[in-house]
């Protein structure tokens, strides 16, 4: 299988990519360094995540040239509205060191005051036009809210990046983003999520079926939950700061499922999300200060 996905504007995209979610800044720079010396072309950041700088020296420190490394971040609610977008871009790229982010993103619906969501939006339209972005997307979108998007803005996004994972794959939103050509992109994509928010009793690294599957390979449960996203056609970017789990992720195209292996983990859905509820966050009980570059 090819490793890379053509995004609906044509730009390749690597299909399985490296995320930094909660990976403190002191550690960015050696875990991004890492990765991309294991394989990684993909490298998943987010202004909110206050690592972005950290992104861009590992990137530097790697030795990879910069336009063999696919950047994607995510503009935070407090830059909504149109030039707040402007401005949060110009951030971002100061951060990261760059003229040009391959993939920007919304990183959240504001429903309550979504028209700040669509001003944000169309200021990532006039990036694209300008060249300053390569693709545009969203994260979080629901499919309702994704088509009160889509009536609103002329640019279908590329990606929309949501929570994916063997206990909530969220059919419903990966068949919404199907039907407009968007690439479904799974964070947690081992359901990581579940171990320290939900029920840690119940952990996807320890399901039974998984385990199974993983022994029949002679594969980790990790690279077989990774595996499943890459053969249904998904984006996946899991995080890691340890070096042997980074390179074992990435050790994930010298396999093949089954189609009966893949329903077996479509089964494993339960339906409950393990983030919070994308119609909950709200600039009162979000708001997040992203500071200057």
């Amino acid at each position: 299988m090819s490793t890379n996905i053509t995004l609906n504007n044509g730009v390749e995209m690597p299909a399985l990519g490296f995320g930094v979610f909660q990976t403190p800044p002191e550690q960015t720079v050696a875990s991004v360094a890492e990765a991309l010396k294991v394989g990684y072309r993909l490298i998943d950041t987010a202004a909110s995540y206050f690592n972005e700088p950290e992104v861009g020296d590992g990137i530097r420190q790697s030795g990879i040239d910069r336009s063999d490394v696919f950047i994607e971040t995510k503009l935070w609610i407090s830059d909504y509205g149109y030039d707040g977008a402007l401005h949060g871009f110009e951030k971002s790229a100061g951060k990261l060191g760059v003229d040009q982010i391959d993939l920007l993103l919304l990183h959240q619906p504001l429903s309550t005051d979504f028209e700040k969501t669509i001003g944000a939006y169309k200021a990532l339209e006039t990036l694209l036009s300008d060249g300053k972005v390569r693709a545009i997307g969203v994260s979080n979108f629901m499919p309702d809210v994704l088509a009160n998007l889509l009536e609103q803005t002329s640019v279908v996004p590329a990606v929309n990046q949501v929570e994916c994972h063997p206990y909530f794959s969220q059919p419903d939103v990966q068949k919404a983003n199907a039907q407009h050509g968007i690439v479904t992109q799974a964070w947690s994509p081992m359901g990581g999520i579940t171990s320290y928010r939900g029920d840690s009793t119940r952990s996807t690294f320890n399901d039974p079926i998984i385990g199974e599957i993983a022994t029949a390979h002679g594969k980790t449960p990790a690279q077989v939950m990774l595996r499943w996203h890459l053969q249904e056609g998904r984006s996946a970017i899991p995080k890691s700061v340890n070096p042997e789990r980074i390179a074992a992720n990435f050790d994930v195209f010298d396999f093949e499922l089954t189609s009966i292996e893949l329903a077996r983990i479509d089964g494993l859905d339960t339906g409950v999300r393990g983030g919070p509820e994308p119609a909950s966050i709200t600039l009162e009980s979000f708001h997040r200060d992203i500071p200057e570059a």
